[in-house]
């Protein structure tokens, strides 16, 4: 059964940093891809970036500030230079039998799993 379990998060003032995790339970035992998004009340769930375990894809407005890694079945976000605009909540999502690609990484409806999510907030 694939399960993906969040944590970290948390408040934190401008120019701050967190890093999230997602680990993940049954989905890299074959061709996955894990994605970041975030949503705030009111928006669209917006994509942040994806990895597979080879290729890392990041949205061009976010490169420079997030990264994304992984260590064994558990994947991070890595959020510097955080800004008030970043306050979001912040959900990891898996999809099974195709890798990440650049063109359609931030499609909500490709992901069939999806974390419990994770407050972030950036004080000004």
């Amino acid at each position: 059964q694939v399960q993906l379990i969040q944590s970290g998060g948390g408040s934190v003032p401008t120019g701050g940093a967190l890093r999230l995790a997602c680990q993940t339970y049954g989905l890299m035992d074959g061709i996955y891809c894990v994605a970041w998004f975030r949503q705030v009340p009111g928006k669209e769930r917006e994509g942040i970036g994806a990895f597979d375990g080879a290729d890392r894809y990041i949205a061009d407005s976010l490169k420079g500030r997030f990264t994304l890694d992984r260590t064994g079945e558990k994947h991070f976000l890595q959020l510097n230079d955080l800004e008030p605009g970043d306050s979001a909540m912040y959900f990891c999502a898996g999809k099974l039998g195709a890798w990440c690609h650049h063109y359609d990484f931030g499609e909500v409806s490709l992901y069939n799993y999806w974390g419990q999510g994770a407050q972030v907030t950036v004080s000004s």
